[in-house]
This record gives structure tokens, sequence and C-alpha cells, in this order.
């Protein structure tokens, strides 16, 4: 008790004269908000899980997705039955073999070549038919056909277009009057920012958008349910710490993780993959921060409504992992899809993370594609956390 008989305030507890906080008790809020920090990371240190989590499996999963998915078609089988067997006919089937995209075999018989085509051992079959040179020694057209697997579009795609590719070539060079009559027109193709045409360039971004989606909501998801099955989230409900100091202990280590595993995916990319970077790595860190903001956010609020492991666990993948492996752009077209699904990976930060990341990479930074995400993202981010903030609640029954 105070000498005027009222009780003693707190050293330090006192405002200053402009209404505001002392020094002092700024300074034990930090303190207090560093402890939570320091406590937090030496559970991730002791936990065998986190090193998993945040090294282990980004690199299991980039390497997965950069060695394991691809769009390139690589070498196409094609069975060869030449029922002609003239010089124009092994001239093209020589074509054929000496491609660096097909790998021929040759067949006896349509009923040979219908096996191995049902078998998988090809993918397509190229047929002369028996009059093919004595047609084109008569000036017509020869009978030459092209019989691809439709059970793989892509693969059958690539095969016809390749096809169409020799034979053009073929002509000009081999019939009589090739080259007197040329094509009106020249085309050349040429491809910017990925001159190689590697799918691997623009899927590694893509994967990276995957891991740290993942990552993001699989960390946080287990942060505040893992306190409550344990039964530590009692003692931190009596301590005098604030809604806002358990929220930011809880934040802060996981975004550092979070941030690391960006790191070490985005080093791999280079070096693994080769995937060129042509943008700043101050672009990077300020798009891979707001985005890991609202991936965290996304996670702490599946772990605040949710107080089961388990079932935050399961949350957190359905929520977050399946929707950036589908819906990102990732793989698939997002203009190829429906409208009600175009419509609904407008609300996903993976979809702009996913196309920043592609715009880094291959082609700089363009800023007029990153503000706009930069915007969604960060509105998301605070709506997550301010959600989180209004959930954790320092009660041990949330009902009431």
């Amino acid at each position: 008790m105070g000498a005027d008989g009222g009780k003693r305030a707190p050293a330090g507890a006192s405002g200053d004269i402009t209404g505001g906080p002392a020094p002092a008790v700024r300074r034990l809020w930090l303190r207090q908000l560093l402890a939570l920090i320091v406590k937090e990371f030496e559970e991730i240190v002791r936990d065998p899980s986190s090193y998993l989590v945040a090294g282990v499996l980004p690199l299991s999963f980039l390497l997965l997705f950069g060695y394991g998915i691809t769009l390139d078609a690589g070498i196409l089988k094609v069975a060869v039955l030449d029922e002609s067997g003239g010089s124009r006919s092994l001239s093209l089937a020589a074509d054929f073999a000496h491609s660096p995209w097909f790998e021929t075999f040759h067949v006896g018989d349509m009923e040979t070549a219908g096996r191995q085509m049902r078998d998988s051992a090809v993918q397509g079959v190229l047929v002369f038919r028996g009059d093919f040179d004595q047609e084109l020694a008569a000036g017509r057209t020869g009978a030459l056909q092209v019989i691809v697997d439709g059970t793989e579009p892509n693969t059958a795609q690539y095969i016809r277009n390749y096809s169409q590719g020799l034979i053009s070539d073929w002509q000009r060079t081999a019939l009589p009057g090739g080259k007197a009559h040329p094509a009106p027109m020249g085309l050349e193709t040429r491809y910017w920012y990925n001159p190689t045409a590697k799918s691997e360039r623009f899927l590694v971004p893509g994967a990276i958008t995957v891991i740290m989606t993942l990552i993001g909501t699989l960390l946080t998801s287990l942060v505040f349910a893992r306190e409550w099955e344990r039964g530590t989230m009692e003692a931190m409900i009596a301590t005098p710490v604030t809604r806002l100091q358990l929220l930011l202990g809880k934040l802060i280590p996981y975004f550092c993780m979070g941030m690391f595993s960006m790191a070490l995916c985005a080093a791999a990319a280079v070096t693994l993959f080769e995937v060129p970077f042509r943008g700043s790595l101050g672009a990077l860190l300020l798009l891979s921060t707001v985005f890991m903001l609202s991936a965290l956010g996304q996670g702490l609020l599946i772990s605040v409504c949710l107080r089961g492991q388990l079932v935050a666990a399961e949350a957190g993948l359905f929520s977050g992992f399946l929707p950036a492996l589908m819906l990102s752009g990732f793989v698939f077209d997002i203009n190829s899809m429906p409208e009600a699904l175009q419509v609904l990976t407008r609300l996903l930060p993976a979809r702009y993370f996913n196309t920043c990341l592609r715009t880094i990479f291959l082609t700089g930074d363009v800023w007029s594609i990153f503000w706009p995400s930069l915007l969604f993202m960060g509105l998301l981010a605070a709506i997550l956390l301010g959600l989180v903030y209004k959930n954790l609640t320092k009660k041990l029954d949330t009902r009431t």
C-alpha cells in the first residue's frame, strides 16, 4: 500500500506526459515477445520434424517435381511399315531414323505394328503404301499415313507436328522440283524468355509455389493445436502476455523458417535445374515475404480454430496444397479451365505467386504484374492474420 492508502502501481507502469506507454513498459513488452520467440525457436530446434519440413521436404519435392514432371516429348518411338520398298520411301524413313525426335523400328506387317502400339512399345506408326514410289515418280501424291496413339494426346500432337516438319523438309530436298517452287512464305519460330523450350524452366518456379504453400500452411497449422494437445496452452493463457505477443511469438519463427526454405528452393532452382534468374533479389524477397505471410496466416487460422493436430494437418493439406497444385497454373493452364474454376483461382494467392515467380525467373522485374499480385496477397494476409488475432482468445473455453 502506498502512503496515500491506494495500491502501489508497478514500477514503470505509469505513462509519460503524452499519455503513451512508458519506455520501461515497451521494453518489458519486447522482452516478453523475445522470450516467446526464443521459446518457439528452442521447440523448433528440439523437434526433428522441423528440419524435415523446412529443409528435407522442400528439396525432396523440388527434385520430384523438377525431374519427375516434364512436358517435353523426349524420344518418340515410331514403328515403320514400308510396303513400297522403293528408294524414296527408304530415304524418308532414314530421315525419321536420323532425326533427334524419333527412334524407329521396322515392322513387316500392320498386325505387328498394331500389337506394338497396343503394348505401348511404340507411340506411332509410319505407313508407306505399296504404290508410294510409283505415285511420286508419276508426279502424283504418294500415299503416306501417320498413325498415333490417341490415349496420350500430348504425345500424339508431338508426333504429328514433328512428322509434318520432317516430311515438308524431305519434299523440298528429295523430290524433283522441290526447290524450284518454294513456299510463298517462311515461318520461323522463336521462344522468348525460354529459348531452349525446356519445360522445367517454367515448371520449377511453379513447383516452388506449391512447396511454399505446403510449408507455410503445414508449419503453422499445427502450432496452437500442438500446444492444446500437450497441455501447455493453459500455461501460456495464465501468463500476462497479450494476444498480439502470442501471435507474433508464433508467427516470426515460422516466417524465418519459411523464408529459409524459399532461399533453399531458389538456390536449387538456379544451380540444380539451371533455371535463369533475370529479376532482382529485392523483388523476390518482397514477393516471398508477402506470400509467406498469407500462407502462414492461413495455417495459423486453421490452428486456432482446430485443436487437434491430425485434423489441423489434414485441413492444411486440403486447403493449401491441393488448390496450389491443381488451380495455381503450375501444371494446368488456367485459361483452359471452366469459367467457375477460373473465378475460383482469383481467390488463391498461389496463382498470383506462381505468375510472379515465373516472371521474375524467366523475364525479370515486371512491376505491372507484381503490384496487383502484391496488393491482393497483402490484403489477404491482413485479413487472415486479423481473423487469427480475433479468434486467439485467452480462454480455456472458446465458446464463452
